[in-house]
């Protein structure tokens, strides 16, 4: 199958994204306010997602690490703003999940507070990656999510996580599902991702994606 992310960089894009995200990447801080933000003038980029879409996961696979950003099979595991600096490059921040996180409401819905704040007052944030789990496409949640990326004015590219547990003929539906669900986005990046941490299927376009932003 080929899709329009496949001829989007050219082999020397890859490779310097590859040999950037092969850097040493430490975690910072994890954030619960924004008076806990850190200081720093690196460029950003964020991943937000549905509570166990496999975010930490697909920040694992971009940085070749296993254990950077805790995997848990336990929804909500993400309960903060958790920031990585990849060799004074960048920062990757991971956000809370949303959706069925196991938390109390108050819980919930500090975190849109947070996530708006955030969104809306951190001018180094270059990309949010909105992931949505391929086997079930975009759903009411993500669109809700997206509805305030549109707001916030930041611009988001979705991901679509966990390919390799769909039939090429399923990827194909839920990519075209997907560009139809953003047509109309105005932040919405055009390049929708089919993308799988466990085979690796377009991780190194992702991180072209990302290394397009590094200091």
């Amino acid at each position: 199958m080929t899709t329009p992310q496949d001829e989007a960089f050219s082999q020397d894009d890859v490779k310097r994204a590859n040999w950037l995200f092969a850097q040493k990447c430490d975690f910072v801080l994890g954030v619960a306010g924004l008076s806990q933000l850190p200081a720093s003038d690196m460029p950003e980029v964020a991943f937000v997602g549905r509570s166990n879409v496999g975010k930490s996961s697909f920040v694992n696979a971009l940085t070749g690490r296993k254990t950077l950003a805790k995997v848990s099979n336990t929804p909500g595991r993400t309960q903060q703003l958790n920031f990585f600096n990849l060799d004074g490059h960048m920062m990757l921040v991971d956000l809370p999940g949303y959706g069925f996180a196991k938390v109390p409401e108050k819980q919930k819905i500090e975190w849109v507070k947070l996530l708006k704040k955030y969104l809306r007052g951190r001018p180094q944030l270059q990309r949010v990656f909105v992931l949505v789990d391929a086997r079930h496409g975009v759903k009411d949640l993500d669109i809700d999510m997206m509805k305030m990326l549109d707001e916030t004015a930041v611009i988001y590219q979705v991901v679509l996580t966990k390919a390799d547990k769909i039939s090429k003929a399923e990827q194909e539906k839920v990519l075209a599902e997907t560009y139809v669900a953003l047509k109309k986005r105005p932040a919405a990046h055009p390049r929708v991702l089919l993308t799988s941490s466990e085979t690796k299927l377009g991780i190194e376009i992702a991180r072209a994606e990302l290394a397009f932003y590094a200091q």
